[in-house]
Parts: structure tokens; sequence; C-alpha cells
């Protein structure tokens, strides 16, 4: 049978093939059956970095109205094209059911919240402004542990580079809007960097002026990895002892201390160590992965019983702790999460803490403001024109910013 309450089975798909994310996805899969023995699990995991390859297939079946039962974005304006194109369900009578809006921070639902509705589940949250730093580097180069604002990491980089070591590694061109969206809240602060993603913000102002001078600065203290080693390479150069900085996501925290063949197994405190990106302190520059009900999912029964396990708390606590994420919900089991997690989890829980979307991880802009910001900073890596890329994401906000 098709749709209604169909729960014979259920299709998950996902990019979740990869060492962690594919045994959290397993987790979740034995939870799953376990809790609904009836219902028949198809993953439809399509391997791929960041999920470029599974996106195409995707949006083909989406077209062709051949929708899996649930699917995989990343939580916030990611999932714009879907909703406009009526693709996903909202999950508002969802989130009502299973109280979830209770279990979830307050400022999360807001920032994932479009016209009022809810169209995903998050199962996790990951960390963007995240430094990754030697510290022996740091102290051959006569720098007093990380540095906490743009002033200082800039005096830092011209330190690094003076001992003739590489001041700040990068990766694919990626990694460069990466750092953009770190230096533009450490520039800013939370309030102002997230009105940029607002209807009418002014992305020409003085403020915004600054932080694309110091970004151009710290360009300048930059070695890219060839594009083809991706961020892993550029991780990698810190605690090889090449690169005294790296700013990525928390992910770059799993790769460091996993075993071999899929990890460096490496030591904090020894070979790395990590500090909020600078001038971010408090502020928890949040993406999460989340799953959606499609419209006309052919299970739709087998849909709701999955996202009622992703959104669960114990879904979550089985996932995170082998994805190397946190849970995105308050009432996680704090004993299940070490290292570098406990840290994470306790910021994310702070009753201070303050959000911030990641834009390049799915939560501020739409596939094409996405595609378009990446364009302007090409053009600057080749121009180093910094008025030049104020002026392309003046006219990206403007174009995608309705």
């Amino acid at each position: 049978g098709g749709g209604g309450d169909d729960a014979s089975q259920v299709e998950v798909f996902s990019w979740w093939t990869g060492p962690g994310e594919a045994d959290g996805l397993k987790a979740l899969q034995a939870d799953f059956e376990k809790k609904n023995p009836g219902t028949k699990f198809v993953n439809a995991a399509i391997a791929g970095g960041s999920g470029t390859q599974a996106q195409a297939v995707l949006a083909s079946r989406l077209q062709n109205r051949k929708p899996p039962d649930s699917f995989q974005g990343h939580a916030g304006a990611e999932l714009l094209d879907y909703i406009r194109a009526g693709q996903i369900e909202p999950l508002d009578s969802f989130y009502q059911e299973n109280n979830l809006r209770q279990a979830y921070p307050q400022q999360l639902l807001e920032q994932i919240t479009y016209q009022g509705k809810l169209y995903s589940v998050p199962v996790n949250i990951h960390r963007s402004n995240m430094l990754w730093y030697n510290p022996k580097l740091l102290e051959d180069a006569g720098v007093d542990g990380p540095p906490t604002t743009i002033a200082e990491f800039i005096d830092a980089l011209k330190k690094v580079d003076a001992t003739g070591k590489v001041p700040l590694s990068l990766g694919a061109q990626w990694t460069a809007d990466h750092l953009l969206e770190n230096v533009l809240l450490g520039s800013m602060g939370a309030d102002a960097y997230n009105a940029l993603w607002k209807p009418g913000a002014d992305w020409s102002s003085p403020a915004v002026t600054k932080a694309l001078g110091e970004f151009a600065e710290i360009m300048k203290y930059t070695t890219a990895e060839a594009a083809s080693t991706d961020w892993q390479g550029a991780s990698k150069a810190v605690v090889d002892g090449k690169a005294a900085f790296n700013i990525m996501g928390d992910w770059a925290y799993g790769y460091y201390v996993n075993p071999a063949p899929n990890g460096l197994a490496k030591k904090l405190d020894t070979d790395f160590k990590y500090a909020p990106s600078p001038g971010t302190d408090g502020v928890y520059m949040w993406l999460s992965d989340s799953f959606t009900l499609p419209r006309n999912a052919p299970h739709r029964g087998g849909a709701l019983a999955w996202l009622k396990v992703v959104g669960s708390k114990e879904g979550q606590d089985l996932f995170n702790p082998k994805k190397g994420s946190i849970p995105a919900r308050k009432d996680a089991d704090r004993s299940l999460y070490k290292g570098y997690l406990e840290y994470a989890l306790n910021e994310w829980t702070k009753p201070d803490i303050k959000l911030a979307g990641s834009f390049w991880h799915g939560v501020y802009s739409s596939k094409k403001w996405h595609t378009d910001i990446d364009t302007a900073v090409g053009l600057f890596l080749q121009s180093k024109d910094v008025a030049k890329l104020q002026q392309a994401l003046v006219q990206a906000a403007q174009a995608n910013n309705k």
C-alpha cells in the first residue's frame, strides 16, 4: 500500500556512509527495529562528503514524485527549496504529540521555524566555531594561549609567520567560506551576525566592512592544502606540526582522536588543543542534521515512527556518541559524552549561551544564497578585492533574502 498510515516499511535516505556516522545510523536503526518490529527498515544512504551526490539523487526523486519516506537535511534554510516546492510536510502536530517543543532549546526552534512552522526533527548538533591549534607551535612563536579576539588572532598569525610555520591551514574552497562565517561572527557578535540573515539586513554596513577587512588580513596567513585533501588535510597539518591553527567544525575532533585508519589517533593537550574561534566564546554557532516528512511519503506511518526515534532522548543518546556530535535535546544523558563532547554539551546547555546559525552548513542560507556567497568568495580568492567581495555579498543578500 501507499501513503496514509502505512508502516510496513520505512526507507530512510541519508549520506551517512562514513566512519562514525554509519555506526550512529546503525544504532538508530537497531533502536527503531526494537520499537517497531513490524516495520522493515530500508537504509538508502548514498556516499559522498557532506551529501552533494545524495542531494542530487534526492532532488530527482522528489521531482519524479518518488520520495523516500524520510530524508536527511541540515535543519534550517537549507530545506527552503523543499518547503517552497511543497515537497515536505510541516511537523507542528508531530512536535505537539511528542512533547518535542519542551525537549529542544527555544532558540533552536526559533532558528529553524519558517513562516511559523517546523519542518524537520534535529537529531544532533555540531559546532562550527572551533579553533584547533598546536600548543608547541604557539609556544615556539611566543603566543600565550589561544587568541580570544580577532585582533589577538591576527597578532598571533603574524608571530607564527615569523617562525616559518604555516599560521592557518585551509583546505578546499568551502573551508574559506567556513572561515568567513567564523570571522563575521567573531568580529560582529551574535546579534549583529544573526541579523545579517533576516529580511532587510544591511550587508553594506561599516561593521561588515570591518569584518571583511579582517577576513582579508587573516587570509594572507593561510596556506591551502591541495583541494583534493579537503578539510582533513587542513586539520592534519595542525597535529603534524606544520600549521599552528585551523578553524573547523567539531567533526575535526573525531578525526583527531579516532583510531586509524579512519582517524589520526592523536592526543588532546599534547598533539592539539581547542578553543572557541576568536571572538566567539559564549556563542554556539550551530548546525544540525535532521530528518523530514516528505509529502506523499509511501509509508507515512513508518516515517512518523522513524521521526519519533530520531527525536527521542534514547535515539539521540545512541546516535551521537558514535557520530561525534551532541544531542539537540536538552535532557541528554551527560555520562555518555566524554572529552571534547562533554565540553560541547556543557556549552550547548548553558543557560546564557547565545546561538548563531551556521550559514555555510545550512542554517541561515538557502541553497541558492549559499552558492552565491561561495561564488563571491571564489572570486575574492583570486582578486583579493575586499570592496568587490562586500558588493557581491550585498547583492547576494538582496537577491535571496525576501
